[in-house]
């Protein structure tokens, strides 16, 4: 079985907001061509139904692929349409309610922007903690900034793996990595691209060299 710590190392957000005109399965497929191992459902303005169509198709993608599915924000969503888990923001249902009443294999991913929110997040059952924003983000303009020093703080209070996000680029992860981090989160920087393969696996490939190749 693949440990967490290696499912999450490279998290690819999908949005039906981002890439034009290609649809979230579409930027997951070409995502996951170039080595990501884990892709997030975002959807700030899709409608709960959508959200569940578009996270059945993924779902059913992920599976096949074996790559874990989560769903960013929305429990209800991450449980109808079977995903593997769910990311909650500080502002989202909190992780102890979640993990009262998600089945028992269910990953809960939590957000955390110092070191007492990890803590309490790993007090309250989280399985891993997505970090920053690490650097300023176009994707999140109104994240507050907490850089290297501040994210290394954050993962040596917690025992849980950790992902930095929040404006890393393929020139930047080994930085995040050398903070503790198991690997990073990102969504711009990849479905954003000309080719959203290419630079998915131009993370993966800095990820490796940084000691995740077992």
């Amino acid at each position: 079985m693949i440990s967490l710590e290696r499912s999450i190392r490279l998290c690819v957000l999908v949005d039906p907001d981002s890439a034009g005109r290609l649809d979230v399965l579409e930027q997951a497929r070409q995502a996951v061509a170039g080595g990501a191992t884990a892709i997030q459902l975002r959807g700030k303005t899709a409608s709960a139904r959508q959200l569940v169509e578009a996270g059945y198709r993924l779902k059913v993608f992920c599976r096949t692929e074996g790559v874990l599915f989560i769903v960013n924000d929305r429990l209800d969503v991450a449980l109808a349409c079977d995903a593997d888990g769910v990311h909650l923001g500080q502002s989202d249902l909190p992780v102890r309610d979640a993990r009262a009443i998600v089945p028992h294999a269910f990953v809960i991913g939590a957000s955390a922007h110092s070191a007492e929110e990890a803590q309490k997040a790993e007090e309250d059952g989280a399985d891993y903690l997505g970090v920053g924003a690490v650097f300023a983000t176009t994707s999140k303009s109104d994240a507050t900034v907490l850089g290297l020093e501040a994210l290394a703080v954050v993962i040596r209070a917690t025992c849980l793996p950790c992902i930095g996000i929040g404006g890393i680029t393929p020139g930047r992860v080994e930085e995040v990595l050398a903070c503790g981090a198991c690997g990073v989160a990102v969504h711009q920087a990849v479905v954003g691209a000309h080719s959203i393969s290419a630079a998915a696996r131009a993370f993966l490939s800095v990820i490796e060299r940084g000691g995740f190749l077992a």
